[in-house]
């Protein structure tokens, strides 16, 4: 009889592997994360458009919604396959793996908010850079039905939810897509590396939740193509405060401090022929951790 087996890491190793990776993103030069966050806020423009363009059908917005809406979020997830896969920088990811490096007392609680702030205004250059220079200078919604569809779907994100509905669904976003994260490295392979990422995405954006880089595309979009009711200024109150302060807490408290309580907390997890597979210990090298003190030749 065939037996089936998944090939992917437990969830305390990979509570492990985000540390690590947090470690990683929160020592590397400033220059480096500010350019890796600009990739990503590009990455993630690409997929914003996609969703924009798969959106516009009349017909199926006014008959059937949901079901546009479902289509549209199936196709989105490539935005943070791109991003993941590369190693490029969000400050909505960076928001999981720094506060669990910092929880875990292997990254120091300054620059962790230094990585947040550069990836932040990372995302955010790359992200303008699409929306002037490729979407708006490049013409690409500049006709109807284009157009309308971008104004009415930035007005719907922008002007018709109050500040706490807008933050309330910032958490939901961040906590679905820092799950994305951790089961991206829960899978060993491409492919299950993909469809870890997939599901939690589809999930967000079918329920309309808000994400602040994904919202730094959307709105700033339908300002360039001039919606009526939207100004920078109620942009940065109700686009950007609100999603940041939501996807922070959706990110840091409900996904990195869960992960780092059951997996992380006292010691927990962390077994020896992990630490040996993933490289965690060379030959002759004596680390340290909060919990343990170990060598490779033990």
């Amino acid at each position: 009889m065939s037996t089936v087996s998944m090939d992917a890491y437990a969830p305390v190793d990979v509570a492990q592997l985000v540390a690590r990776a947090g470690v990683a993103k929160g020592n590397m030069r400033l220059d480096k994360v500010f350019f890796s966050a600009f990739f990503a806020g590009c990455l993630l423009a690409f997929a914003c458009g996609t969703l924009l363009i798969t959106s516009t059908t009349a017909s199926f917005q006014e008959n059937a919604p949901g079901l546009i809406r479902m289509i549209s979020s199936l196709v989105f997830p490539y935005g943070l396959s791109m991003i993941i896969l590369t190693g490029a920088d969000l400050c909505t990811g960076s928001f999981l793996y720094t506060t669990v490096a910092a929880l875990q007392h292997q990254l120091p609680w300054y620059k962790m908010l230094l990585h947040w702030f550069v990836t932040f205004w990372g995302n955010l250059a790359g992200s303008l850079f699409m929306v002037a220079i490729i979407f708006g200078y490049g013409n690409v919604f500049a006709a109807d039905p284009y157009k309308s569809e971008v104004i009415a779907f930035a007005t719907k994100k922008q002007v018709t939810p109050d500040f706490h509905h807008i933050f309330l669904r910032g958490i939901s976003c961040n906590w679905l897509v820092s799950l994305a994260c951790f089961l991206a490295m829960q899978g060993r392979d491409l492919a299950s590396k993909l469809v870890g990422i997939w599901f939690p995405i589809f999930g967000f954006v079918s329920l309309g939740f808000d994400h602040v880089v994904a919202n730094m595309t959307f709105i700033p979009m339908g300002i360039w193509l001039g919606a009526p009711e939207i100004t920078v200024g109620l942009y940065i109150w109700k686009g950007v405060i609100p999603t940041l302060l939501g996807n922070i807490v959706g990110g840091g408290l409900f996904a990195g401090t869960y992960y780092w309580y059951m997996y992380l907390l006292n010691g927990e997890g962390g077994t020896l022929a992990w630490m040996r597979e993933s490289g965690m210990i060379t030959p002759g090298q004596r680390i340290w951790r909060p919990w343990l003190l170990i060598s490779r030749t033990d």
